[in-house]
Protein backbone atom coordinates (compact mmCIF):
# COMPACT_ATOMS: atom_id res chain seq x y z
CA UNK A 1 0.00 0.00 0.00
CA UNK A 2 0.86 3.47 -0.26
CA UNK A 3 2.34 5.28 2.58
CA UNK A 4 0.13 8.73 1.54
CA UNK A 5 0.76 10.03 4.82
CA UNK A 6 5.04 9.42 4.81
CA UNK A 7 4.57 10.80 0.89
CA UNK A 8 3.22 14.34 2.08
CA UNK A 9 5.65 14.45 4.77
CA UNK A 10 8.01 14.55 2.43
CA UNK A 11 6.59 17.21 -0.20
CA UNK A 12 6.14 19.32 3.08
CA UNK A 13 10.00 19.31 3.66
CA UNK A 14 10.60 19.70 -0.32
CA UNK A 15 7.94 22.66 -0.33
CA UNK A 16 9.90 23.86 2.28
CA UNK A 17 13.45 24.42 0.47
CA UNK A 18 11.42 25.83 -2.50
CA UNK A 19 9.82 27.83 -1.07
CA UNK A 20 13.01 29.41 0.16
CA UNK A 21 14.19 29.44 -3.45
CA UNK A 22 11.84 32.95 -3.61
CA UNK A 23 14.08 34.40 -0.98
CA UNK A 24 16.66 35.22 -3.45
CA UNK A 25 14.03 37.27 -5.86
CA UNK A 26 12.49 38.67 -3.14
CA UNK A 27 15.72 40.47 -1.81
CA UNK A 28 16.41 40.98 -5.55
CA UNK A 29 12.88 42.47 -5.82
CA UNK A 30 13.38 44.45 -2.69
CA UNK A 31 16.93 45.92 -3.23
CA UNK A 32 16.01 47.44 -6.59
CA UNK A 33 12.43 48.46 -5.63
CA UNK A 34 11.27 47.20 -9.02
CA UNK A 35 7.63 46.65 -8.14
CA UNK A 36 7.54 42.69 -7.36
CA UNK A 37 7.98 42.40 -4.16
CA UNK A 38 4.44 41.61 -3.21
CA UNK A 39 3.86 39.09 -6.03
CA UNK A 40 7.18 36.87 -4.26
CA UNK A 41 5.82 37.63 -0.53
CA UNK A 42 2.64 36.31 -1.72
CA UNK A 43 4.05 33.32 -3.62
CA UNK A 44 6.24 32.46 -0.44
CA UNK A 45 3.26 32.73 2.16
CA UNK A 46 1.33 30.68 -0.17
CA UNK A 47 3.86 28.19 -0.59
CA UNK A 48 5.04 28.15 3.42
CA UNK A 49 1.56 28.05 4.73
CA UNK A 50 1.22 25.16 2.77
CA UNK A 51 4.18 23.13 3.26
CA UNK A 52 3.00 24.48 7.16
CA UNK A 53 -0.30 22.19 7.03
CA UNK A 54 1.06 19.62 4.98
CA UNK A 55 4.13 19.06 7.85
CA UNK A 56 1.49 19.49 10.42
CA UNK A 57 -1.00 16.24 9.06
CA UNK A 58 2.04 13.84 8.18
CA UNK A 59 5.23 14.83 10.36
CA UNK A 60 4.20 12.20 12.66
CA UNK A 61 4.85 9.45 9.78
CA UNK A 62 8.44 8.80 9.90
CA UNK A 63 8.22 5.24 7.90
CA UNK A 64 10.72 5.00 5.08
CA UNK A 65 9.93 5.55 1.79
CA UNK A 66 9.58 2.41 -0.58
CA UNK A 67 9.55 2.45 -4.36
CA UNK A 68 5.81 3.06 -4.77
CA UNK A 69 5.92 5.84 -2.55
CA UNK A 70 9.39 7.09 -4.28
CA UNK A 71 7.16 7.00 -7.66
CA UNK A 72 4.09 8.84 -6.27
CA UNK A 73 6.57 11.42 -4.42
CA UNK A 74 8.35 12.14 -7.77
CA UNK A 75 5.43 12.77 -9.88
CA UNK A 76 3.90 15.28 -7.39
CA UNK A 77 6.94 17.34 -6.66
CA UNK A 78 7.04 17.57 -10.36
CA UNK A 79 3.66 18.05 -11.28
CA UNK A 80 3.10 20.67 -7.86
CA UNK A 81 5.69 22.86 -7.86
CA UNK A 82 5.55 24.45 -10.67
CA UNK A 83 2.11 25.41 -9.66
CA UNK A 84 3.72 26.94 -6.39
CA UNK A 85 5.99 28.42 -8.77
CA UNK A 86 3.46 30.09 -10.83
CA UNK A 87 1.64 32.54 -7.72
CA UNK A 88 4.42 35.07 -8.19
CA UNK A 89 4.09 35.25 -11.94
CA UNK A 90 0.08 35.46 -11.59
CA UNK A 91 0.15 38.25 -9.00
CA UNK A 92 3.20 40.23 -11.18
CA UNK A 93 1.12 40.18 -14.29
CA UNK A 94 -2.33 40.16 -12.89
CA UNK A 95 -5.21 39.85 -14.99
CA UNK A 96 -2.87 39.09 -18.18
CA UNK A 97 -1.71 35.79 -17.21
CA UNK A 98 -3.80 33.33 -16.43
CA UNK A 99 -3.04 30.56 -14.16
CA UNK A 100 -2.50 28.07 -17.17
CA UNK A 101 -0.50 29.78 -19.47
CA UNK A 102 1.70 30.72 -15.68
CA UNK A 103 1.64 27.03 -15.25
CA UNK A 104 3.07 26.56 -18.70
CA UNK A 105 6.21 29.07 -18.13
CA UNK A 106 7.20 27.52 -14.56
CA UNK A 107 6.32 23.68 -15.71
CA UNK A 108 8.75 24.93 -18.79
CA UNK A 109 10.98 26.62 -16.28
CA UNK A 110 11.72 23.60 -13.82
CA UNK A 111 11.55 20.73 -16.66
CA UNK A 112 14.10 23.50 -17.94
CA UNK A 113 12.26 23.35 -21.31
CA UNK A 114 12.67 26.78 -22.40
CA UNK A 115 9.42 27.58 -24.12
CA UNK A 116 7.55 30.78 -22.89
CA UNK A 117 4.22 32.33 -23.31
CA UNK A 118 5.93 35.50 -22.13
CA UNK A 119 7.11 38.78 -24.30
CA UNK A 120 8.71 41.82 -24.15
CA UNK A 121 11.45 40.21 -21.20
CA UNK A 122 13.93 43.26 -22.07
CA UNK A 123 11.05 44.88 -19.93
CA UNK A 124 10.72 42.59 -16.94
CA UNK A 125 12.04 43.03 -13.56
CA UNK A 126 15.33 41.79 -12.87
CA UNK A 127 13.82 39.57 -9.95
CA UNK A 128 11.37 38.15 -12.78
CA UNK A 129 13.51 36.72 -14.89
CA UNK A 130 15.84 35.75 -12.15
CA UNK A 131 12.84 33.62 -10.70
CA UNK A 132 12.34 32.01 -14.38
CA UNK A 133 16.21 31.51 -14.36
CA UNK A 134 16.33 29.78 -11.12
CA UNK A 135 13.67 28.10 -11.52
CA UNK A 136 15.33 26.19 -14.51
CA UNK A 137 19.01 26.17 -12.81
CA UNK A 138 16.95 24.20 -9.64
CA UNK A 139 15.14 21.85 -12.46
CA UNK A 140 18.25 20.97 -14.18
CA UNK A 141 20.30 18.34 -11.62
CA UNK A 142 16.67 17.96 -10.20
CA UNK A 143 15.02 19.78 -7.22
CA UNK A 144 14.67 15.98 -5.72
CA UNK A 145 18.55 15.44 -6.22
CA UNK A 146 19.31 18.26 -3.75
CA UNK A 147 17.00 16.95 -1.59
CA UNK A 148 18.29 13.69 -1.47
CA UNK A 149 21.43 15.46 0.14
CA UNK A 150 19.47 16.25 3.15
CA UNK A 151 16.43 14.21 3.60
CA UNK A 152 18.26 11.45 4.99
CA UNK A 153 19.24 13.43 8.02
CA UNK A 154 15.65 14.42 8.47
CA UNK A 155 14.93 10.81 8.50
CA UNK A 156 13.11 10.32 4.93
CA UNK A 157 14.92 7.48 2.69
CA UNK A 158 16.28 8.94 -0.71
CA UNK A 159 17.46 5.93 -2.21
CA UNK A 160 14.42 5.33 -4.20
CA UNK A 161 13.51 8.87 -5.23
CA UNK A 162 17.36 9.05 -6.55
CA UNK A 163 17.32 6.15 -8.49
CA UNK A 164 13.61 7.46 -10.69
CA UNK A 165 14.84 11.27 -10.66
CA UNK A 166 18.47 11.49 -11.66
CA UNK A 167 18.23 12.11 -15.87
CA UNK A 168 19.12 9.43 -18.15
CA UNK A 169 19.16 5.74 -18.07
CA UNK A 170 22.18 5.35 -15.18
CA UNK A 171 19.82 4.84 -12.56
CA UNK A 172 21.40 2.09 -11.37
CA UNK A 173 25.17 3.47 -11.46
CA UNK A 174 26.30 4.66 -7.82
CA UNK A 175 29.55 7.05 -8.18
CA UNK A 176 29.99 7.04 -4.45
CA UNK A 177 28.50 4.45 -1.82
CA UNK A 178 25.80 6.62 -0.36
CA UNK A 179 23.01 8.45 -2.22
CA UNK A 180 23.31 11.57 -0.54
CA UNK A 181 27.24 11.16 -1.23
CA UNK A 182 26.52 11.00 -5.61
CA UNK A 183 23.82 13.60 -4.93
CA UNK A 184 26.51 16.28 -3.50
CA UNK A 185 28.74 15.26 -5.64
CA UNK A 186 26.67 15.96 -8.76
CA UNK A 187 25.37 19.22 -7.24
CA UNK A 188 29.39 20.42 -6.45
CA UNK A 189 30.22 19.72 -10.53
CA UNK A 190 27.54 21.43 -11.57
CA UNK A 191 28.07 24.54 -9.61
CA UNK A 192 31.00 24.70 -10.44
CA UNK A 193 30.49 24.97 -13.73
CA UNK A 194 28.05 27.16 -13.75
CA UNK A 195 30.36 29.53 -11.95
CA UNK A 196 32.61 29.13 -14.57
CA UNK A 197 30.24 29.93 -17.30
CA UNK A 198 28.85 33.58 -15.24
CA UNK A 199 32.33 34.00 -15.44
CA UNK A 200 33.21 32.96 -19.19
CA UNK A 201 29.67 34.78 -20.38
CA UNK A 202 30.96 38.41 -18.43
CA UNK A 203 34.55 37.98 -19.52
CA UNK A 204 33.35 37.57 -23.34
CA UNK A 205 30.91 41.08 -22.92
CA UNK A 206 27.47 40.17 -21.35
CA UNK A 207 26.19 41.99 -18.13
CA UNK A 208 26.65 40.54 -15.19
CA UNK A 209 23.30 40.24 -14.69
CA UNK A 210 22.74 38.64 -18.52
CA UNK A 211 25.81 36.32 -17.53
CA UNK A 212 24.33 34.82 -14.32
CA UNK A 213 20.85 34.15 -15.90
CA UNK A 214 22.16 32.87 -19.10
CA UNK A 215 24.61 30.72 -17.57
CA UNK A 216 21.48 29.19 -15.29
CA UNK A 217 19.91 28.29 -18.38
CA UNK A 218 23.17 26.90 -20.57
CA UNK A 219 23.71 24.62 -17.63
CA UNK A 220 20.42 23.52 -16.84
CA UNK A 221 19.78 23.52 -21.07
CA UNK A 222 16.93 25.24 -20.05
CA UNK A 223 16.66 28.39 -22.60
CA UNK A 224 15.42 30.88 -20.79
CA UNK A 225 16.59 34.36 -21.43
CA UNK A 226 16.15 37.63 -20.61
CA UNK A 227 15.65 39.23 -24.25
CA UNK A 228 12.86 38.49 -26.67
CA UNK A 229 15.96 38.09 -29.34
CA UNK A 230 17.55 35.72 -27.10
CA UNK A 231 21.18 35.30 -28.75
CA UNK A 232 20.60 38.08 -31.39
CA UNK A 233 20.36 40.47 -29.07
CA UNK A 234 23.83 39.80 -28.39
CA UNK A 235 25.00 39.00 -31.91
CA UNK A 236 28.87 38.03 -30.74
CA UNK A 237 30.67 35.44 -32.04
CA UNK A 238 32.81 35.25 -28.75
CA UNK A 239 29.40 34.87 -26.57
CA UNK A 240 28.21 32.32 -28.81
CA UNK A 241 31.70 30.23 -28.58
CA UNK A 242 31.54 30.39 -24.66
CA UNK A 243 27.91 29.32 -24.70
CA UNK A 244 28.68 26.19 -27.22
CA UNK A 245 31.16 25.29 -24.96
CA UNK A 246 28.95 25.12 -22.10
CA UNK A 247 25.89 23.53 -23.99
CA UNK A 248 28.03 20.96 -24.81
CA UNK A 249 29.30 20.07 -21.35
CA UNK A 250 25.79 20.01 -19.76
CA UNK A 251 24.72 17.81 -22.51
CA UNK A 252 27.54 15.04 -21.18
CA UNK A 253 26.92 12.95 -18.42
CA UNK A 254 27.56 14.84 -15.20
CA UNK A 255 28.87 11.42 -13.73
CA UNK A 256 31.69 11.19 -16.01
CA UNK A 257 32.29 15.34 -14.99
CA UNK A 258 32.54 14.62 -11.89
CA UNK A 259 35.08 11.41 -11.87
CA UNK A 260 37.32 13.65 -14.25
CA UNK A 261 37.75 16.25 -11.61
CA UNK A 262 38.01 13.35 -9.02
CA UNK A 263 40.78 11.81 -10.27
CA UNK A 264 42.12 14.85 -12.20
CA UNK A 265 42.22 13.42 -15.58
CA UNK A 266 40.52 13.65 -18.60
CA UNK A 267 40.60 10.01 -19.15
CA UNK A 268 37.16 9.30 -17.95
CA UNK A 269 36.10 11.72 -21.01
CA UNK A 270 38.05 9.22 -23.58
CA UNK A 271 36.57 5.66 -21.34
CA UNK A 272 32.71 6.95 -21.80
CA UNK A 273 32.07 5.76 -25.07
CA UNK A 274 28.53 7.69 -25.09
CA UNK A 275 30.13 11.21 -25.26
CA UNK A 276 32.67 9.59 -28.52
CA UNK A 277 28.92 9.22 -29.97
CA UNK A 278 27.29 12.63 -28.92
CA UNK A 279 30.17 14.57 -30.27
CA UNK A 280 30.52 12.66 -33.45
CA UNK A 281 26.60 13.29 -34.16
CA UNK A 282 26.15 16.78 -33.35
CA UNK A 283 29.60 18.74 -34.83
CA UNK A 284 28.86 15.97 -37.92
CA UNK A 285 25.52 17.61 -38.21
CA UNK A 286 27.32 21.04 -37.77
CA UNK A 287 29.56 20.53 -40.60
CA UNK A 288 26.88 18.85 -42.83
CA UNK A 289 24.07 21.15 -42.56
CA UNK A 290 26.32 24.48 -42.52
CA UNK A 291 27.27 23.34 -46.02
CA UNK A 292 23.77 22.81 -46.40
CA UNK A 293 22.91 26.31 -45.95
CA UNK A 294 25.56 27.37 -47.61
CA UNK A 295 24.56 25.18 -50.95
CA UNK A 296 21.02 26.92 -50.58
CA UNK A 297 22.01 30.11 -50.25
CA UNK A 298 20.50 30.64 -46.72
CA UNK A 299 24.20 32.89 -46.36
CA UNK A 300 26.17 34.18 -48.42
CA UNK A 301 29.42 31.92 -47.03
CA UNK A 302 30.70 29.46 -45.65
CA UNK A 303 32.32 31.03 -42.29
CA UNK A 304 28.49 33.04 -41.46
CA UNK A 305 26.75 29.55 -42.07
CA UNK A 306 29.01 28.12 -39.98
CA UNK A 307 28.30 30.38 -37.10
CA UNK A 308 24.81 30.19 -37.35
CA UNK A 309 24.50 26.43 -37.66
CA UNK A 310 27.10 25.95 -35.36
CA UNK A 311 25.22 27.83 -32.03
CA UNK A 312 21.47 26.91 -33.25
CA UNK A 313 22.46 23.22 -33.52
CA UNK A 314 24.40 22.39 -30.68
CA UNK A 315 21.20 24.35 -28.34
CA UNK A 316 18.55 22.61 -30.17
CA UNK A 317 20.16 19.30 -29.98
CA UNK A 318 21.43 19.67 -26.32
CA UNK A 319 18.21 19.99 -25.73
CA UNK A 320 18.73 24.08 -24.42
CA UNK A 321 16.85 26.27 -27.11
CA UNK A 322 18.89 29.50 -26.94
CA UNK A 323 18.98 30.92 -31.01
CA UNK A 324 20.59 33.07 -32.33
CA UNK A 325 18.36 33.63 -35.80
CA UNK A 326 15.04 32.60 -36.58
CA UNK A 327 16.18 28.72 -38.06
CA UNK A 328 12.51 28.60 -38.55
CA UNK A 329 13.43 30.36 -42.27
CA UNK A 330 15.81 27.97 -43.09
CA UNK A 331 14.86 25.24 -45.64
CA UNK A 332 13.08 22.93 -43.82
CA UNK A 333 15.14 20.02 -43.90
CA UNK A 334 17.66 21.94 -41.63
CA UNK A 335 15.14 22.78 -38.32
CA UNK A 336 13.81 19.40 -38.92
CA UNK A 337 16.86 17.65 -38.86
CA UNK A 338 17.63 19.81 -35.50
CA UNK A 339 14.42 18.51 -33.77
CA UNK A 340 15.33 15.27 -35.20
CA UNK A 341 18.88 15.33 -33.41
CA UNK A 342 16.99 16.82 -29.95
CA UNK A 343 15.20 13.32 -29.38
CA UNK A 344 18.11 11.66 -28.41
CA UNK A 345 21.30 13.29 -28.79
CA UNK A 346 22.34 14.37 -24.85
CA UNK A 347 23.87 11.92 -22.86
CA UNK A 348 22.77 9.94 -20.54
CA UNK A 349 23.13 12.27 -16.60
CA UNK A 350 23.38 14.83 -18.45
CA UNK A 351 20.98 17.36 -17.97
CA UNK A 352 19.53 17.41 -21.55
CA UNK A 353 16.29 15.54 -22.60
CA UNK A 354 15.29 13.23 -25.35
CA UNK A 355 15.65 9.75 -25.36
CA UNK A 356 19.43 10.22 -24.59
CA UNK A 357 22.25 8.83 -26.80
CA UNK A 358 22.74 5.63 -24.95
CA UNK A 359 19.17 4.45 -25.67
CA UNK A 360 19.35 5.76 -29.13
CA UNK A 361 22.42 3.06 -29.34
CA UNK A 362 21.02 0.34 -27.84
CA UNK A 363 18.04 0.39 -30.19
CA UNK A 364 20.30 0.40 -33.24
CA UNK A 365 22.27 -1.95 -32.55
CA UNK A 366 18.90 -3.98 -31.52
CA UNK A 367 17.65 -3.47 -35.11
CA UNK A 368 21.62 -4.38 -36.72
CA UNK A 369 21.20 -8.02 -34.27
CA UNK A 370 18.16 -8.18 -35.66
CA UNK A 371 18.78 -7.86 -38.81
CA UNK A 372 21.68 -10.25 -37.90
CA UNK A 373 19.38 -12.85 -36.73
CA UNK A 374 17.28 -12.87 -39.82
CA UNK A 375 19.51 -14.28 -41.95
CA UNK A 376 21.35 -16.70 -38.99
CA UNK A 377 18.24 -17.71 -37.06
CA UNK A 378 20.32 -20.19 -34.97
CA UNK A 379 22.92 -17.12 -34.18
CA UNK A 380 22.81 -15.82 -30.10
CA UNK A 381 24.23 -12.28 -30.89
CA UNK A 382 24.65 -9.98 -27.82
CA UNK A 383 24.27 -6.13 -27.71
CA UNK A 384 27.72 -4.70 -26.61
CA UNK A 385 27.65 -1.33 -25.02
CA UNK A 386 30.88 -0.11 -23.38
CA UNK A 387 32.55 -3.07 -23.83
CA UNK A 388 29.93 -5.10 -21.74
CA UNK A 389 26.87 -7.49 -23.04
CA UNK A 390 23.62 -5.69 -22.22
CA UNK A 391 21.06 -7.82 -20.70
CA UNK A 392 18.00 -8.62 -22.76
CA UNK A 393 16.17 -7.19 -19.69
CA UNK A 394 17.93 -3.96 -20.47
CA UNK A 395 17.19 -3.85 -24.11
CA UNK A 396 13.15 -4.98 -23.70
CA UNK A 397 13.10 -1.95 -21.12
CA UNK A 398 14.47 0.61 -23.98
CA UNK A 399 12.19 -1.12 -26.98
CA UNK A 400 9.23 -0.12 -24.40
CA UNK A 401 10.37 3.29 -23.86
CA UNK A 402 11.19 4.35 -27.41
CA UNK A 403 7.60 2.64 -28.59
CA UNK A 404 6.15 4.44 -25.91
CA UNK A 405 7.71 7.30 -26.95
CA UNK A 406 6.73 7.29 -30.45
CA UNK A 407 3.13 6.38 -28.94
CA UNK A 408 3.07 9.49 -26.97
CA UNK A 409 4.67 11.75 -29.48
CA UNK A 410 2.08 10.78 -32.32
CA UNK A 411 -1.04 10.99 -29.89
CA UNK A 412 -0.36 14.05 -28.85
CA UNK A 413 0.63 15.65 -32.50
CA UNK A 414 -2.88 14.19 -33.27
CA UNK A 415 -4.52 15.94 -30.37
CA UNK A 416 -3.30 19.03 -31.43
CA UNK A 417 -4.02 18.69 -34.19
CA UNK A 418 -7.49 18.11 -33.45
CA UNK A 419 -7.50 21.67 -31.78
CA UNK A 420 -7.13 23.27 -34.74
CA UNK A 421 -3.42 23.56 -35.13
CA UNK A 422 -1.49 22.86 -38.51
CA UNK A 423 0.31 19.78 -38.34
CA UNK A 424 4.10 21.14 -38.72
CA UNK A 425 3.46 23.23 -35.90
CA UNK A 426 1.77 20.66 -33.59
CA UNK A 427 4.58 18.16 -34.22
CA UNK A 428 7.61 20.70 -33.76
CA UNK A 429 5.07 21.62 -30.49
CA UNK A 430 5.30 17.94 -29.28
CA UNK A 431 8.73 17.34 -30.15
CA UNK A 432 9.92 20.33 -28.50
CA UNK A 433 7.90 19.95 -25.29
CA UNK A 434 8.25 16.14 -24.76
CA UNK A 435 12.06 16.85 -25.03
CA UNK A 436 12.22 19.96 -23.14
CA UNK A 437 13.65 22.01 -25.89
CA UNK A 438 11.70 24.34 -26.36
CA UNK A 439 10.83 26.47 -29.87
CA UNK A 440 9.39 24.73 -32.12
CA UNK A 441 8.42 25.55 -35.75
CA UNK A 442 5.94 27.54 -37.33
CA UNK A 443 3.50 29.40 -34.78
CA UNK A 444 6.10 28.09 -32.57
CA UNK A 445 9.18 28.99 -33.41
CA UNK A 446 12.25 31.07 -31.99
CA UNK A 447 11.05 34.21 -33.01
CA UNK A 448 7.53 33.63 -31.33
CA UNK A 449 6.04 32.23 -28.03
CA UNK A 450 3.57 29.42 -27.26
CA UNK A 451 1.28 31.93 -26.07
CA UNK A 452 -0.41 31.23 -29.32
CA UNK A 453 -1.81 28.22 -28.47
CA UNK A 454 -4.83 27.89 -26.72
CA UNK A 455 -5.50 26.94 -23.06
CA UNK A 456 -6.10 23.07 -24.13
CA UNK A 457 -3.27 22.76 -26.63
CA UNK A 458 -1.35 24.52 -23.98
CA UNK A 459 -2.22 21.60 -21.17
CA UNK A 460 -1.24 19.13 -23.57
CA UNK A 461 1.97 20.78 -24.18
CA UNK A 462 2.68 21.15 -20.10
CA UNK A 463 1.78 17.60 -20.12
CA UNK A 464 4.16 16.69 -22.47
CA UNK A 465 6.93 18.47 -20.62
CA UNK A 466 6.29 16.59 -18.01
CA UNK A 467 6.85 13.24 -18.96
CA UNK A 468 9.22 14.35 -20.67
CA UNK A 469 11.29 15.20 -17.96
CA UNK A 470 10.65 12.06 -16.19
CA UNK A 471 10.85 9.86 -18.88
CA UNK A 472 7.08 8.95 -18.86
CA UNK A 473 7.63 5.49 -16.95
CA UNK A 474 7.09 7.19 -13.16
CA UNK A 475 3.96 9.29 -14.83
CA UNK A 476 2.46 6.14 -16.52
CA UNK A 477 3.10 3.69 -13.51
CA UNK A 478 1.27 6.63 -11.03
CA UNK A 479 -2.06 6.49 -13.62
CA UNK A 480 -2.27 2.50 -13.26
CA UNK A 481 -4.52 1.28 -11.23
CA UNK A 482 -2.50 -2.03 -10.21
CA UNK A 483 0.08 1.08 -8.59
CA UNK A 484 -2.69 1.76 -6.34
CA UNK A 485 -4.31 -1.36 -5.81
CA UNK A 486 -2.08 -4.19 -5.29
Amino acid sequence: MIQILSVLRAFALILKMFSAAMLVPVVVSWINQDGAERAYDDGLLISLGMALILWLVAHRDRRELQIKDGFLLVVMVWALLPAFAAIPLMDYFWPNLSFTDAYFETMSGVTTTGATVLTGLDKLPFSINLWRGELQWLGGMGIIVLAVAILPFLGVGGAQIFKWESPGPMKESKLTPRIAESAKSFWSVYVAMTLACILAMWLAGMTWGDAVLHAFAALATGGFSTHDASFGYFDSPAIEAVTILFMTLAAMNFGTHFLAWREKSLSPYRVDFEIGWFLLVMYGSILGLALFLWGMGTYEDFFTALRFTAFNVVSISTTTGFANTDFNLWPLFAPLWMLFMCSFVSCSGSTGGGIKMIRGIALYKQVFRELMRATHPASHRAIWIGGEALPNGIVFAVLAFGFIYMVIVASFTLALVATGLDLTTAFSAVVATINNTGPGLNQVGPATTFAVLTDTQTWICSIAMLLGRLEMFPVLVVLTPSFWFR
